[in-house]
């Protein structure tokens, strides 16, 4: 049997329960709600600001977006290192490449990279290939070993050091090719339209040296030769100086090569746009909104005579929305081959232990409305192949053929303008002729009527 109770009771248990209640409850008012450590706050600001943002809101839907960080915390973190790992696994289902961590030494890599200083490795610009992820090569840097060798733009990077690309990611992947000088690293590649090889390289250190210039000379005219490798802080002003000392010498027409030129800073890129465009749109910039906002150039420009440019399958980014404003502003011809196709931008965040994050915001457009990613820049006229290996050397065909383009446009423009200054000598003549024939007739009634 059941214990019986007293009806008189109730209320008293009534009473104590809410006092047992409302114990517990200041009991667990005053306990601390648990904090997070350095290492978990790392994953928790990378996730905010992805969540801020990319340019793609859509895709957090279809990943689960908030499930990710909340199952990225459920895991030990209590070192970088595992901070770092549960950040990887979080932006892996978004599938894009280009918003990644980077860890410290890489971040500190990249922004070396951006102020066109030096840096130790074999000297090879990596991407990702649009429809399987591969990374390829976009340009290997001027005079780096990897240019020595040969890589070519597109090749298929099958693996470093016995390790899959695809399995590290593309920044991890880059961290892998930089080391000591001296150090070595064993490439598995695949040229386009190539069988697979290895190649051994050797790390050494590269001088980035963004812009290079030159004369060229010829028995009829004087060019300018400017060639610009990366949009990294100090380009502009360094094109600027160029130029300037182009002006000098007195060239007739300029050919700018941005091949293998795989981007960097937008804002160089922009500023490098100015020195060429006047008034005129330099791009379009498309937000997670999907709005979009027209940069325009500047009104003065340093350079505003003849110019054709040289483009090919490395020319990626920044180097895209030069070529591209270039090209739809009837500013100049574009000569060479396809473009990589890159375009998407990215901002360059610092993290509070000294990594970084970077995080697709925008895509962009050329100013006629043209979407380049995954798709690139069909060049006026392609140049043709094999494309050469040193670019700007003296066995470069590509850049023989600009300057014979740009010469025979020099001497269609001179043609022009004879043509003009002869019409309009002869317009003066006949009208220096109608005048006296006038004024005769004139002088001839004036006597008439005398009389």
């Amino acid at each position: 049997m059941l214990p019986t109770t007293n009806s008189r009771s109730h209320p008293l248990r009534r009473l104590l329960l809410a006092l047992l209640s409302l114990g517990l409850g200041l009991l667990l008012m005053a306990t601390p709600a648990l904090a997070l450590n350095d290492a978990q706050q790392l994953v928790v600001e990378s996730w905010r600001l992805v969540n801020q943002g990319y340019l793609d809101p859509a895709k957090f839907d279809q990943v689960h977006w908030r499930r990710l960080r909340e199952q990225a915390l459920e895991k030990t973190i209590n070192s970088s290192d595992e901070a770092y790992e549960a950040i990887e696994a979080m932006l892996l289902p978004l599938e894009d490449p280009y918003t990644r961590l980077l860890r410290p030494q890489d971040y500190t890599s990249i922004k070396a990279t951006n102020l066109g200083s030096e840096i130790n490795g074999v000297g090879l610009q990596l991407g990702a290939r649009a429809e399987d992820g591969q990374i390829v090569v976009i340009a290997p840097l001027e005079g780096s070993p990897a240019a020595d060798a040969g890589v070519t733009s597109g090749t298929a990077l099958l693996s470093v050091d016995g390790q899959s690309p695809q399995g590290l990611g593309l920044e991890a992947t880059a961290a892998r090719l930089r080391g000591e000088v001296g150090s070595q690293v064993v490439l598995k590649l695949q040229p386009p339209n190539g069988s697979s090889e290895e190649l051994t390289l050797e790390r050494r250190s590269v001088d980035l040296r963004p812009v290079r210039t030159r004369r060229l000379r010829s028995a009829k005219h004087t060019l300018g030769y400017l060639r610009i490798t990366q949009f990294s802080e100090g380009v502009p002003e360094q094109v600027k100086e160029a130029l300037q000392e182009l002006s000098e010498k007195e060239v007739e027409g300029l050919v700018l090569d941005l091949r293998n030129n795989s981007g960097g800073l937008v804002s160089s890129g922009l500023a490098v746009a100015d020195v060429f465009l006047s008034g005129s749109p330099i791009v379009e910039t498309r937000n997670r909104e999907g709005i979009n906002e027209a940069i325009p150039s500047a009104i003065e420009t340093l350079y505003d005579g003849p110019m054709v440019t040289l483009v090919n399958g490395g020319t990626a980014s920044a180097s895209e929305i030069l070529a591209g404003a270039l090209q739809d502003n009837s500013r100049s011809q574009l000569l060479g081959s396809r473009t990589f196709g890159k375009g998407l931008i990215q901002t360059l965040t610092n993290l509070s232990d000294g990594s970084g994050l970077a995080v697709t915001v925008a895509g962009y457009m050329t100013p006629s409305g043209r979407d380049i990613q995954n798709q690139g820049i069909e060049p006026d006229r392609i140049l043709d192949p094999p494309e050469p290996l040193n670019p700007g050397g003296e066995e470069d065909r590509w850049l023989h053929d600009a300057e014979l383009w740009m010469e025979a446009q020099i001497d269609r423009d001179q043609e022009a303008q004879l043509e003009n200054t002869e019409n309009v000598q002869l317009d003066n003549a006949e009208n220096i002729q109608l005048d006296s024939a006038e004024d005769v007739q004139f002088k001839t009634q004036q006597n008439r009527d005398d009389s």
